[in-house]
């Protein structure tokens, strides 16, 4: 985990359930933001089953909730998957979001 958390310039999103809850648009928006500062790595780090490390959550850019709910990890990664599918959907501005 520590090597992933000290890439120059990435941008590090912890993946947590007390996180900001953002929309597509809105998610859409931060990594296009991320793109045009210059940050050409994004890191989404999902936790396991027990949770994630106070010291990972302190250190990332953006503690990020998918939802209140409590998923899967096998089930959150498509989830995450998708979203950010869906993210640069949007910024291209084709139909799939819709």
């Amino acid at each position: 985990m520590e090597s992933l958390l000290s890439v120059r310039g990435a941008y590090n999103i912890a993946m947590c359930i007390e996180g900001k809850q953002l929309s597509s648009v809105e998610l859409s928006e931060k990594l296009t933001s991320c793109a045009v500062n210059g940050c050409s790595t994004v890191n989404f780090i999902i936790g396991s089953s027990f949770g994630m490390s106070e010291e990972v959550k302190r250190r990332a850019d953006l503690r990020l909730s998918m939802s209140k709910l409590t998923f899967p990890h096998q089930l959150a990664r498509v989830m995450l998957l998708e979203q950010i599918y869906r993210a640069f959907s949007i910024a291209k501005n084709t139909r799939y979001h819709k």
